[in-house]
């Protein structure tokens, strides 16, 4: 059983991606996290941290889904944190944009996008997921979303008492003043931590990725922001998530709803 604990320190890699080529960005991880020396709890990677935010899911052998899962696990193992992070994945047919958070023995949970991005026919080739998850883990409860997910503040909403917002990301340069704003908005509306981590560089179709990889606390606050390829180690406190809601008790005023299908 996890032990419980106040804090949670938590690693971000914003990193350039190999296009379409796993077995390169699982070597290339695999050196980033021999650059975390110090005893963390959690890593966050970008959204298709193995193949960039590619629409020709085909073109990626069928394996490699497994493979990567697999990788993580080991990873997760020899760190003893937990990994989150997620890739293109094929499924009795269909291809999704899945979410892995795998924890430190090997368990993992998984989410699959929920908001398809339509812009670049993200629709058309993937499926989209249909639930969200919350994860348990250390004493904190975690939504990890996807992406495009963020401007979405409904799906976003915290209405089972979570801890943390998670974005794994490929968000362009062209909008990152939204992605700025919006991982504020949400920390803020929900008084939770917000975690966004994107990739850096230019992808094979010509789109250039600037990071602003970025945690905001429950109020809003900057706790971190890079727009370099590095890892950012920073420690995240429950109290204070809980000293906060508890004070202001704000989402006490929230509107009562239900989603329609």
């Amino acid at each position: 059983m996890e032990d419980k604990k106040d804090s949670l320190k938590i690693a971000l890699i914003q990193s350039l991606l190999h296009w379409e080529n796993p077995a390169a960005n699982r070597q290339m991880f695999s050196n980033k996290f021999e650059q975390i020396t110090e005893q963390v709890d959690l890593i966050v990677l970008p959204e298709m941290f193995s193949t960039g935010f590619t629409m020709s899911p085909s073109n990626i052998r069928k394996e490699e889904g497994s493979i990567t899962v697999r990788w993580m696990q080991e990873m997760a193992l020899i760190k003893n944190c937990a990994i989150v992070g997620s890739i293109v994945f094929e499924e009795d047919g269909s291809y999704y944009n899945r979410l892995f958070f795998v924890k430190p023995e090997g368990d993992f949970k998984i989410y699959d996008k929920r908001h398809t991005f339509t812009l670049a026919g993200e629709n058309e080739k993937y499926s989209a997921g249909t639930e969200r998850l919350i994860v348990e883990y250390k004493g904190f409860s975690i939504c990890p979303l996807i992406c495009y997910d963020l401007r979405f503040p409904v799906w976003s909403r915290n209405t089972q008492n979570f801890d943390m917002l998670l974005y794994t990301a490929n968000w362009p340069g062209k909008r990152i003043a939204a992605w700025d704003a919006l991982l504020k908005a949400r920390a803020i509306e929900n008084m939770v931590y917000c975690i966004g981590v994107n990739r850096i560089g230019t992808d094979s179709l010509g789109h250039q990725y600037p990071g602003h990889s970025s945690i905001y606390d429950p109020l809003g606050e900057l706790q971190v922001f890079t727009k370099e390829e590095e890892i950012k180690i920073v420690k995240v406190e429950k109290s204070k998530v809980d000293r906060i809601k508890n004070k202001l008790r704000f989402l006490d005023d929230r509107d009562e709803f239900s989603l329609l299908d």
